[in-house]
């Protein structure tokens, strides 16, 4: 172990102590430890050579002392960076969209340009594409805003990174499509597990499987009308989270890391004793190996197609269920508490229901007044 001063010309002298390479833990590595500027560096050679390990130490000093001491920034890239940032999501309900996010940027722009290289314009070019793609505004704005935190991350741990300035993406106001009582009728004629048509076997020839699936479908946007939960979370039900004395469910929000209690209406209860008595899986809603049901909704988007609500997607549903509680007298922030919405914000998006309820009431008071007069 040795003390050097070093002196750089108009700057105070700067401390190094030198430390032989040590094993850590159960690494097979040498690993190369020293302080310099009162910060402790330790860093693994990746090699369980010790001649070899000396040779990179001194590298790993040298670098550590033009960051340290001369400001001088690490190089990296964009595809680095990019994982870099995935790999501290990892395990977070947003992951998957960021591998997709990370997916489309490294297709349009070369992963092996060095970050410092990257320029607002670059951001602009990237952000025309995704929408020359034909990519909804706000799938584009995550996929910047995914590229965005990358560089953030990269210069926060010292990386040389642009001053680079991320465009505003306008995400258009559009009113929430929901179903009318006469579109869910349609829709559930569709899904029937007793309707006959064009590409189905009649009732009586059907497989136990292809009924299974029919009813399945039928019985899972039910549950979705009436508790306003999302797919993901009605799809991965277990029969534990029932309890069907109480006619409760205990939901886990997985995209907003929370747990909801949900009581059951009376045909949700009628469906979960029914599926109850022939349950063969953990799972509420099961695929053929008695797993969790999965992203499996072409069924029900074709449903949707049949009966005429083309412009519908299966989280309309949920939309569906927050817009009648909100024209029955529930306040938004009532709502945001059934549909576990982390922000407030986004269950603004029913607001302007409530305000046509209020209207009404307001409507009915002044009806009241002047039938007195």
């Amino acid at each position: 172990m040795t003390l050097t001063i070093h002196v750089v010309p108009g700057k105070a002298p700067v401390e190094v102590l030198v430390m032989s390479l040590v094993k850590r833990g159960n690494s097979k590595f040498w690993y190369v430890q020293f302080q310099l500027n009162h910060r402790t560096i330790i860093r693994s050679t990746h090699t369980t050579d010790r001649k070899a390990a000396e040779k990179i130490a001194v590298k790993i000093r040298a670098e550590a002392h033009e960051e340290i001491i001369l400001g001088k920034k690490k190089p990296t890239t964009l595809e680095a960076a990019l994982t870099r940032y995935l790999a501290i999501k990892a395990g977070s309900p947003n992951h998957v969209n960021l591998v997709g996010h990370k997916r489309s940027i490294l297709r349009l722009m070369k992963g092996s340009t060095p970050l410092s290289c990257i320029t607002s314009a670059d951001i602009e070019e990237f952000l025309r594409k995704r929408i020359s793609e034909g990519c909804k505004p706000q799938t584009v704005k995550h996929g910047v805003n995914c590229l965005s935190a990358a560089i953030k991350l990269a210069r926060k741990s010292g990386y040389d990174c642009p001053e680079i300035e991320i465009p505003a993406i306008k995400i258009p106001n559009k009113m929430v499509r929901y179903l009318s009582a006469h579109d869910e009728k349609r829709l559930l004629k569709e899904l029937d597990p007793a309707r006959e048509g064009p590409g189905l076997p009649c009732f009586a020839k059907r497989s136990a499987e292809r009924q299974r699936t029919i009813q399945d479908n039928y019985d899972l946007v039910v549950l979705l009308l009436d508790t306003g939960a999302r797919y993901n979370e009605v799809a991965k039900l277990r029969w534990s989270q029932i309890d069907l004395e109480t006619r409760s469910i205990r939901l886990w929000r997985s995209k907003v890391q929370n747990e909801s209690v949900i009581f059951m209406t009376d045909r949700v209860a009628e469906i979960i004793s029914r599926r109850s008595l022939t349950r063969q899986s953990e799972y509420l809603f099961s695929n053929k190996s008695g797993g969790p049901r999965g992203d499996c909704v072409i069924a029900i988007r074709k449903a949707l197609d049949r009966a005429g609500l083309t412009d519908c997607t299966v989280h309309t549903l949920r939309h569906t269920h927050a817009s009648r509680l909100i024209q029955n007298g529930l306040n938004v922030y009532e709502v945001k508490a059934v549909l576990g919405h982390s922000d407030i914000r986004t269950t603004m998006r029913y607001a302007h229901l409530e305000q046509a309820a209020v209207t009404q009431k307001a409507r009915d008071v002044i009806n009241r007044l002047n039938s007195v007069k």
